[in-house]
């Protein structure tokens, strides 16, 4: 019975984690439409990235025993093809202060991963040891992938909208951390549950922000060309009514 409900729970975490991995897609709509990042941040989706990639190696054989944690692995590897696909559209659009942020990023936490990947496969023999090392890095990775949207939390609050504060994001995000926390105590895996302890109050939190300041959006500033082409309408404008004027004279 215990084997089941776990079976069951871990289940329903990967269907939430995909609907968490996959709830960008709307934001990213957004962007290829604008052509623009806008005020979005890159750093939530390179920690997504960060945390996939610890996660799925965690659940991998070399590190588990055996295929003990196989639902890890197939929904992290899913979110490392998604998040790499999200980080590519946001370098593609962004500026190239933004461009040089995101690059620097991914490359950082990749590098770190393979060193870690690299140090668990040959330094430790025994899959113990290779769970305590890479579940602890996981474990700072989840916790992070969790705070990140603090860096939205703090715009919100200043400009009191949640314009860029997905709401699905933050949806999937708390029921997500709910399921996997869940599977982490029936699994009696400190490991994967203890991130989760962080992510649902953070779930919360956004949940409720969004909930305050949902009616209220960011004002555009004017662009530069937007305030010419003004100014030429009422020029003309202003050139016909002159010249109607003198013809109405003669």
């Amino acid at each position: 019975m215990g084997d089941w409900l776990r079976l069951t729970v871990g289940i329903l975490g990967n269907a939430a984690s995909m609907l968490l991995y996959t709830a960008p897609i709307l934001t990213f709509a957004r962007v290829i439409k604008k052509r623009s990042t806008e005020e979005f941040s890159c750093v939530p989706y390179v920690l997504a990235l960060t945390n996939c990639y610890f996660y799925t190696w965690y659940g991998l054989p070399i590190v588990s025993c055996g295929w003990e944690n196989v639902t890890i692995v197939t929904i992290n590897g899913l979110g490392i093809v998604l998040e790499l696909s999200f980080i590519v559209i946001y370098f593609w659009f962004a500026t190239v202060t933004r461009k040089k942020k995101v690059a620097i990023l991914t490359t950082a936490v990749t590098v770190i991963f393979v060193i870690c990947a690299t140090t668990s496969a040959v330094v430790f023999h025994e899959h113990h040891h290779r769970k305590i090392l890479i579940g602890s890095i996981g474990l700072v990775a989840s916790v992070a992938m969790y705070c990140s949207p603090l860096v939205v939390v703090k715009q919100v609050l200043q400009t009191k909208s949640v314009e860029f504060m997905p709401f699905y994001l933050s949806l999937f995000s708390f029921i997500t951390s709910l399921l996997w926390l869940a599977y982490g105590l029936l699994s009696h895996d400190f490991i994967l549950a203890s991130p989760n302890l962080v992510g649902c109050p953070f779930g919360i939190l956004q949940l409720a922000l969004y909930i305050k300041y949902r009616k209220r959006v960011v004002m555009e500033e004017p662009q530069k060309w937007d305030v010419e082409k003004v100014e030429e309408i009422i020029k003309d404008q202003l050139q016909v009514v002159v010249k109607d004027n003198s013809d109405a004279k003669m």
